[in-house]
């Protein structure tokens, strides 16, 4: 189960990777595609704000699984 969870997590990561590398790519083109074009594209706060609700996903997952005591902190970091 817990395996299940950490994999949960880093695929929560990679998304928010993949929306942060798809809001670069959108900012970057920018204005230079004719406005045809942006339309069926969605603009970059699209993949922004997505970014920023897995984000937040992420943190209250690890969090609700820390205080359940689901997993537990590392009580010696070095």
């Amino acid at each position: 189960m817990v395996f299940l969870f950490k994999l949960l997590l880093v695929l929560l990561l990679l998304f928010i990777i993949a929306n942060l590398a798809k809001a670069l790519i959108e900012m970057v083109k920018g204005s230079n595609e004719s406005e045809e074009d942006d339309e069926d594209q969605p603009p970059m706060s699209h993949y922004l704000r997505r970014r920023v609700i897995l984000s937040a996903l992420a943190v209250i997952l690890m969090l609700v699984a820390l205080l359940s005591g689901f997993i537990e902190p590392n009580s010696r970091p070095f």
